[in-house]
């Protein structure tokens, strides 16, 4: 599916609606479906932002197939209009911003109006040193629905200690990303709402530098395209991004519970003078989970780090 590119004169310096900007400071890719109602007022607040800041820039809004209009209401506002002709996803029209722009710093903020644009310079700054940098809402942030703050403290406590540090934010839709760091992960970054998530354990996972810097949002303009299942993909997409990162964080949790129970029920079975077969076979599959874990760490390995021939 080949993205068309909306066709116009230049708007004015800072954003066109035309070809690519060579030579800006930065793009800002903002992915939209059905967002007629909040993606006018996101393009002029960043558009604001950006020049009190005195950045130069480009914004590239990917209309996503939406059927409500939403690319006609950013052209209307002075952005360079993506259109796909079917709805690909979050993730899916994210990666053909990025493709589409050529600025070394790369922004993402939604179209919905939750983010704040105010932040993006702020953020921008502390991208000078740094691969990532995440708008991090708090956990009762008004942006967040409540019946979803359970699954994502679940969904954050589980990322972080995957990742090893900290993660206050795993699916900020707000956030700084240097393209020559993004590039090499752009092909394993999903279609769906989980790019983020992906990307953020990716860096991470590979000691990547990620700075967390706190915004406020706002309600969101119009209805959520997230469902209740996605929680569930969302803590798939976690263990499958570790296990490609460092797998070592799930096999070696994984084997030392199974040899645990092992060791408990042969405990139990030499209190009852019973010895039975399941403790053994308990322990071999410990040894199993380690051993593929082993492997998969030697792999892991292996493609992040691919031995130069001389």
């Amino acid at each position: 599916m080949l993205p068309e590119v909306t066709e116009n004169p230049v708007a004015d310096g800072a954003s066109e609606t035309g070809p690519p900007s060579h030579g800006v400071d930065l793009a800002v890719v903002i992915p939209a479906f059905n967002e007629r109602d909040g993606v006018g007022a996101t393009v002029d607040g960043v558009r604001e932002a950006l020049e009190r800041a005195a950045r130069s820039f480009e914004i590239v809004v990917v209309d996503d197939g939406s059927t409500d209009g939403t690319g006609d209401v950013a052209h209307a506002h002075g952005a360079r209009v993506v259109r796909l002709a079917d709805n690909g996803g979050y993730g899916s029209a994210l990666k053909v911003g990025i493709r589409e722009s050529s600025s070394e710093l790369v922004v993402i903020i939604d179209a919905d109006g939750t983010y704040p644009p105010d932040d993006i310079p702020r953020l921008v700054d502390l991208a000078q040193e740094a691969d990532m940098v995440v708008g991090a809402r708090s956990a009762r942030d008004v942006s967040i629905p409540f019946v979803r703050r359970p699954a994502k403290w679940v969904l954050n406590r589980l990322a972080s200690y995957l990742a090893g540090q900290h993660i206050p934010d795993l699916n900020s839709g707000l956030r700084v990303l240097r393209r020559s760091v993004l590039d090499k992960f752009l092909h394993i970054l999903p279609s769906g709402f989980s790019f983020t998530m992906t990307i953020t354990l990716a860096l991470l996972c590979t000691s990547h530098r990620v700075v967390y810097e706190l915004v406020v949002c706002r309600k969101r303009i119009g209805s959520s395209k997230l469902r209740a299942t996605d929680t569930v993909t969302f803590l798939i997409l976690v263990l499958r991004t570790v296990v490609l990162f460092n797998p070592l964080k799930v096999f070696l949790p994984f084997g030392s519970i199974l040899f645990l129970v092992g060791l408990a029920k042969l405990i139990y079975d030499i209190l009852l003078w019973n010895l039975s077969e399941s403790a053994v076979m308990m322990f071999l599959g410990a040894a199993v989970i380690w051993a593929v874990g082993l492997l998969a760490d030697l792999i892991s390995r292996l493609e992040l780090n691919p031995p130069r021939l001389q």
